[in-house]
C-alpha cells in the first residue's frame, strides 16, 4: 500500500545515501505539497497527536512529516525536498539552539513560503511550562512510572536542580520515553495551553 509513510521512507533513505529514484513520483502520486522538518521522533509525535486532536488528517492534506534524526540533517533535506530538489514547501521546527542550522537552510531564498517555528530551550520545556510541573508528575505516575521518577531524583546530579529542569531530563533517560509522552502531553494540554510554536505550525499548514 502506497501511503504518506511509504514517501517519508523513500525521503529518510535518499537522505541517508540512497538513490531516492521513486520520491518524486509518489510525491506527485500522494499530493505532497509541503514537508515539515523536525529533528527527531518525539517531535513527528508531538506535531502527529496535535493534528488528531484538531480533526486534521495531514497525510490527506499534501502534508509529509519527517523526523531528521537531527537538526544537523536540514541541509541535507532540504537540498532533496526543497527547490533545487522535488520543489516542495519546506516548514520546520527545531529547539532554539539548533535554529542556526535551520536559518541557514530554511530562509526566502531557499524555499517559497518558508517557516521555522523555535521552541524555547526545547519541547519538552514548552510542555512543561505550559502544563508545569505538578500535572506532568501526575502525567508520569499515570503511566506507572512513579518509582522510575523518584529514583531519578534521587541521583546526586539531580539534587539541587530546579523541578522543571529535573521532568527534562527525566523524559530523555529511556529510549522511547520522550516519543511516548510527546504524544500524551499534547493530549493533555487544554486548547489554550498548546505551547506557541506548535499552535503556529499547524496554523502555517
Amino acid at each position: 500500500m502506497v501511503d504518506m509513510r511509504t514517501f517519508r521512507d523513500e525521503v529518510t533513505g535518499w537522505a541517508g545515501g540512497g538513490s531516492g529514484g521513486s520520491a518524486g513520483e509518489l510525491a506527485e502520486l500522494l499530493g505532497v505539497h509541503t514537508v515539515v522538518l523536525l529533528e527527531g521522533l518525539s517531535d513527528l509525535a508531538a506535531v502527529e497527536a496535535l493534528a488528531a486532536r484538531r480533526g486534521r488528517d495531514l497525510a490527506a492534506e499534501g502534508v509529509c512529516v519527517v523526523p531528521m534524526g537531527g537538526a544537523m540533517s536540514v541541509g541535507r533535506y532540504a537540498g532533496l525536498l526543497g527547490p533545487s530538489g522535488l520543489g516542495l514547501r519546506l516548514i520546520g521546527l527545531c529547539d532554539e539552539r539548533e535554529k542556526p542550522f535551520f536559518d541557514r537552510v530554511l530562509t526566502p531564498s531557499s524555499a517559497p513560503r518558508p517557516g521555522v517555528f523555535v521552541c524555547t530551550a526545547d519541547l519538552e520545556d514548552e510542555f512543561i511550562r505550559a502544563l508545569g510541573p505538578a500535572r506532568i508528575e501526575e502525567i508520569v505516575q499515570a503511566e506507572d512510572e512513579l518509582r522510575a521518577w523518584l529514583t531519578f531524583m534521587q541521583q546526586p546530579a539531580q539534587h539541587g536542580r530546579p523541578r522543571p529542569q529535573q521532568l527534562r531530563r527525566f523524559l530523555g533517560t529511556k529510549k522511547g520515553r520522550k516519543i511516548r509522552y510527546g504524544r500524551l502531553l499534547v493530549e493533555a494540554l487544554a486548547p489554550d495551553q498548546v505551547p506557541a510554536p506548535l499552535d503556529d505550525l499547524l496554523a502555517s499548514l
